[in-house]
């Protein structure tokens, strides 16, 4: 079970993601007609935040990563089907522990949420393209990925 809650008010919503660079491309998702997000996905109740990230990377990408350091921790508010969402999302550096997926270009997958198929493009992104301006979600998180940091940072992201 997700650890995401929905009233007739709100949504709170616990999720991580992986920030997997290689070869100056970052590894990006993107729904059909939508903006770039980092992979990851909700936490499972009583699932520690790194055993999520490798299981939405099996599920998703069918790929086996290993997790590297905290890069930072983001609260995320955004509008949820007409609800503000209350987010907190956990972002980690991961790298590939195998090259069973493609290490360029676009490929597809998806994802099942709410018992709903959501199809996604996989893609290798330049990071010159997110100096650039490139939209990924959340915005407050790229600087951190462009220009590392020693120490875990905390972000807010305030769309609501």
């Amino acid at each position: 079970m997700d650890i995401l809650f929905k009233t007739d008010d709100f949504v709170f919503s616990y999720r991580v993601g992986g920030i997997l660079i290689r070869n100056g491309k970052i590894l990006l998702q993107r729904p059909k007609n939508d903006d770039y997000a980092i992979i990851g996905g909700h936490v499972a109740a009583m699932e520690t935040s790194v055993e999520t990230l490798k299981r939405e990377f099996e599920e998703e990408l069918h790929t086996k990563i290993e997790v590297d350091e905290l890069v930072a921790v983001g609260e995320i508010y955004f509008p949820w089907d007409n609800r503000p969402c209350h987010q907190i999302c956990l972002y980690y550096n991961v790298h590939l522990a195998d090259d069973n997926i493609p290490l360029d270009g676009v490929f597809h997958g998806y994802d099942d949420f709410d018992n709903e198929r959501i199809d996604l493009d996989f893609c290798w992104v330049p990071l010159e393209e997110l100096k650039g301006g490139a939209k990924v979600y959340p915005l407050e998180l790229i600087p951190y990925i462009l220009e590392p940091r020693k120490k875990i940072v905390h972000f807010i992201s305030r769309e609501v």
